[in-house]
């Protein structure tokens, strides 16, 4: 990945702080610019409009994110199903902390729901799909021949579970969604 220039890493992490934190629609390219500590003509250089902001905010939360989500696994002890309920509870974990505002891309994606060929809900069906071809791979791995069908379950659950936290504000239905991971994991391991 080349390298970037500071001031775009400026914006980008203004706008990642700023978006996650009151919503994209709710947050203005002047409220970015002045985080960033720059001018809003600097911030159009780097981004010709804010769609283009939003789009770089998503990319910028891939990796960090998919980083997460596999040092979680990897830091587990047990089987592949203790594994798999350990990014669950870790999950929980940070819901409880009070800036957790659940999954960024599902926000961006309920925001943005009336406009399907926005850049930024590529981001995030692309990188929701890549952690189910991870956990796909994972799966193989352990021998699971159904591995495809059950990462896919497993990113429902997930997802669901990130859903339903919001609504609730109660992390424990992440603890619930990922003992059913767990559950069904260890079924297809029999």
């Amino acid at each position: 990945m080349p390298q970037q220039s500071p001031a775009k890493e400026r914006i980008i992490d203004a706008a990642n702080r700023l978006f996650y934190a009151e919503g994209i629609r709710a947050v203005s390219v002047d409220a970015i610019a002045e985080k960033a500590g720059l001018t809003k003509k600097t911030l159009y250089y780097h981004f010709k409009s804010k769609d283009d902001l939003i789009e770089a905010y998503l990319q910028s939360r891939d990796q960090p994110n998919m980083a997460l989500y596999q040092q979680w696994f990897e830091e587990a002890d047990g089987t592949t199903a203790d594994r798999i309920e350990a990014i669950f509870l870790n999950v929980a974990k940070s819901a409880r902390h009070p800036k957790w505002k659940g999954c960024g891309f599902l926000r961006t994606a309920a925001e943005l729901a009336n406009m399907p060929g926005h850049p930024a809900m590529k981001v995030g069906a692309d990188h929701k799909k890549r952690f189910e071809e991870w956990l796909s791979q994972r799966l193989q791995e352990a021998g699971i021949a159904s591995h495809e069908q059950l990462a896919r379950h497993i990113v429902v659950l997930m997802d669901g579970a990130f859903s339903t936290v919001l609504v609730h504000r109660d992390p424990d239905y992440i603890e619930a969604a990922g003992a059913a991971a767990k559950s069904l994991v260890s079924s297809a391991s029999n």
